[in-house]
């Protein structure tokens, strides 16, 4: 067994995650022997003294057959309809399930603004926090009844990243209706799953697709990059099939394990770089470029090369190269209206009241690419 694995297999705090597939189908909703089966390993491995939260898709999936819906909505209010009838339906399912084994469920519904706001991130902590020392186990869902275009997660495999490291998990597990990662698509025949994904470039070049059950958002595309996120911030990740979740948490023996980075981001860091939502960008020279994510250091005006947006001083903006790629994110010292007339000038020619950092490192966070 890899270390990676070893890391999962003895996780004592566990985020898991299913998706809308593995527990419903489109015409009959929620499949009760699916959704007993995944209860059924999750109980098991509470029993052995983990704290699990379970983020579970899916509400709208389970609306969907009693509001005589064919398929998944594409229309905003009617998917906020479907997840109405559908999220009592999934939250009553696990009530039941779980009680088989006489555990508490807990039901906690995010929108990004949750996490987004640092004051809301917070508060979110606190509520897993004291529901993990109850002994219940906090199911998680994005807040679809209320949510919307510009507030939404987009996908649950993000919203699992982002819990996993607000809760402080020792690891994340993704289940679904793959069976792990593969170096193209395996429904074209001639591909390779990947068992272990040690670094970025074991992933450099592999084109995956979205979801073709019609019923969930992501696809292997938001599964790929929500195991990015999370490893890159030190969280150690398993990607299997929901069909194989008791092996999944008892050995982490099936699917694809990704490593995590050496060192795990604090929480300011993290939601400085993955939660937080940006509203510019800094263009930088190459130069700039590399002080920032080679050395670490702060951006200074003589390094920007244009500004974009509609930002105030302590907004969060990111930070791009010359091919309009993120390279960082940061907490910006100056108006979007200040920054113009500073772009490109030495710290020395500044006015004295202007000469400081535009982003301080402190206030910075590289990328990943």
């Amino acid at each position: 067994m890899s270390g990676t694995r070893e890391a999962i297999a003895l996780a004592r705090r566990l985020v898991v995650k299913v998706g809308s597939s593995a527990l419903t189908t489109a015409g009959s909703g929620l499949d009760a022997a699916r959704l007993d089966a995944l209860v059924d390993a999750i109980a098991d491995r509470v029993a052995r003294d983990t704290q699990i939260v379970l983020v579970s898709s899916g509400a709208i999936g389970a609306g969907l057959a009693p509001l005589s819906l064919g398929k998944r909505p594409r229309d905003l209010a009617t998917q906020q309809a479907a997840a109405s009838v559908g999220q009592l339906a999934l939250a009553h399912a696990y009530a039941e399930s779980f009680g088989r084994f006489s555990l508490t469920v807990g039901q906690v519904l995010l929108t990004s603004d949750d996490v987004v706001r640092r004051s809301h991130y917070r508060n979110a902590q606190r509520t897993f926090s004291r529901l993990l020392a109850l002994g219940a186990v906090p199911v998680v869902n994005e807040n679809d009844t209320v949510a919307t275009e510009e507030i939404r997660f987009g996908d649950n495999d993000r919203l699992a990243a982002l819990v996993a490291h607000l809760i402080g998990a020792d690891a994340l597990i993704l289940l679904s209706d793959v069976d792990g990662l593969y170096d193209g698509d395996p429904r074209e025949g001639a591909t390779r799953k990947l068992t272990e994904v040690l670094s970025e470039s074991d992933v450099d070049g592999i084109s995956v697709g979205m979801s073709s059950s019609g019923l969930g958002t992501g696809g292997m595309v938001s599964k790929l990059a929500a195991a990015r996120t999370a490893a890159g911030a030190g969280i150690p990740v398993l990607l299997a099939a929901a069909s194989e979740a008791s092996a999944a948490l008892t050995s982490a023996s099936p699917g694809t394990a990704f490593a995590p980075a050496d060192t795990r981001l604090s929480a300011r860091r993290f939601w400085l770089g993955y939660a937080a939502d940006t509203t510019g960008k800094l263009r930088l020279d190459d130069g700039a470029v590399t002080a920032v994510v080679r050395r670490r250091r702060s951006l200074l005006a003589a390094g920007i090369t244009g500004v974009e947006g509609d930002f105030q001083a302590g907004d969060v903006v990111d930070l791009v190269d010359a091919k309009d790629r993120p390279v960082a994110r940061g907490v910006v010292a100056f108006d979007a209206t200040e920054l113009p007339d500073l772009v490109g000038r030495s710290t020395p020619e500044l006015p004295p009241e202007q000469r400081r950092e535009v982003v301080h490192a402190d206030d910075l966070v590289p990328l990943r690419r």
